[in-house]
């Protein structure tokens, strides 16, 4: 199955994310963002052959406050969530690999 994005018009609410069931990708940052760009490769990559996890791209920036409630600071932020749960994070992927481990690790969560 191809790899696809979910961009929503509107962000979910915190209260959503926590309710989602199975695992889930959460990506923090914005189109223009340089080093959101330099990651999509790897994001793409990784997740490519994983239809079993959601991928949810949220626009970060002023005036939204989805990406406070997780703490967000940089650009692009990933949020692995499993259930609900978050299980891992990672801060400007390098490499897809970075991607890949951390999509492992709630593919594992229980």
């Amino acid at each position: 199955m191809p790899y696809a994005a979910q961009h929503l018009s509107q962000p979910p609410s915190r209260d959503e994310l926590d309710r989602l069931t199975g695992a889930t990708v959460v990506e923090f940052g914005t189109p223009w963002c340089g080093h959101c760009q330099r990651a999509q490769p790897h994001i793409e990559q990784a997740l490519q052959d994983r239809a079993e996890v959601a991928h949810i791209k949220v626009e970060d920036g002023p005036g939204q406050r989805l990406g406070r409630t997780f703490g967000v600071k940089l650009w692009p932020t990933l949020v692995f969530m499993k259930d609900g749960k978050e299980f891992a994070r990672l801060v400007r992927p390098q490499t897809a690999q970075e991607v890949l481990d951390a999509v492992k690790t709630i593919a594992a969560a229980t």
